[in-house]
């Protein structure tokens, strides 16, 4: 009798208990809808937090759609959803998942377009992530931040000659539309002398998304590049997210000890998603 199948009888005993365990469903928190006010519904707290994950489940369709803490109101949690649902009603149920805020992050992630939900859409099958990273980390000691010395080439010769940038540096192009501010971020994320790129495209229109990713940034540029898309027919709420995860993944490789860009179109999308939610 060789080794395996010895270990095999040893724990053949185990059979009947292994099977209780795969058919054993743990509880699950949940609250219910109490009352919805346009995209903003109240319902009582099953254990959450402010911006916790929670799923709104319609025990009548049997459809399940990611929501998100926003608020309080007394006792009760102020939700609103990552995605369209029209059948929200008293009969709805709050499920919540006792988690933190975090993603799935890793090389895997390199080249592919994802939405805030961190769901490819590319059309590249699914994503190989094994390191879960939070959504919402802790900010940097400022004394730990190294200075800025050396200096960034961008690819393009105007900002390198006249307006320098430094690694590490924070950089605003503030313009007009329709004056080529995606344009020069798109040059920027091509020829930056970067390990990676994360762009997050916040509220484009959702025929531009794809003019950059193929026109603006081309192959080339898509190979070291994760880009986080949220258009903005999208819930506002959904705009917010896709920032802070593309925040996340920059800081990630961060850590990693790459050298990242991080660009943003546009931060007034994301500043008008961020006012949506406030005055729901």
């Amino acid at each position: 009798m060789n080794a395996e199948a010895a270990e095999q009888i040893r724990y053949s005993h185990l059979g009947p208990y292994l099977k209780t365990v795969q058919r054993f469903k743990p509880l699950r928190a949940e609250g219910r809808v109490t009352q919805m006010i346009g995209h903003l519904i109240e319902a009582t707290n099953p254990g959450c937090s402010k911006g916790s994950m929670c799923f709104l489940y319609d025990p009548q369709t049997r459809v399940s759609v990611p929501a998100e803490v926003v608020g309080f109101r007394e006792d009760k949690i102020l939700v609103m959803l990552l995605e369209q649902m029209t059948n929200v009603g008293p009969h709805c149920r709050i499920l919540y998942n006792h988690r933190d805020p975090s993603i799935r992050v890793g090389e895997g992630l390199l080249g592919r377009v994802i939405d805030p939900l961190m769901r490819p859409i590319d059309g590249q099958g699914e994503l190989f992530t094994h390191t879960e990273t939070p959504l919402y980390p802790p900010s940097i000691n400022p004394l730990n931040r190294p200075r800025v010395f050396e200096p960034l080439d961008v690819g393009v010769r105007v900002i390198n000659g006249t307006l320098t940038c430094g690694r590490g540096q924070r950089v605003g192009i503030l313009a007009g539309s329709g004056v080529g501010k995606s344009v020069l971020l798109g040059m920027m994320a091509r020829y930056t002398d970067a390990d990676v790129n994360v762009i997050a495209l916040i509220g484009e229109r959702g025929r531009e998304v794809k003019d950059f990713i193929e026109g603006i940034f081309g192959s080339e540029g898509m190979a070291r590049s994760i880009v986080v898309v949220a258009t903005s027919d999208q819930p506002a709420l959904l705009r917010l997210r896709g920032a802070f995860v593309a925040t996340a993944i920059a800081e990630f490789f961060r850590a990693q000890g790459k050298d990242v860009l991080l660009t943003m179109d546009s931060l007034t999308r994301f500043a008008m998603a961020q006012r949506e939610i406030g005055l729901a």
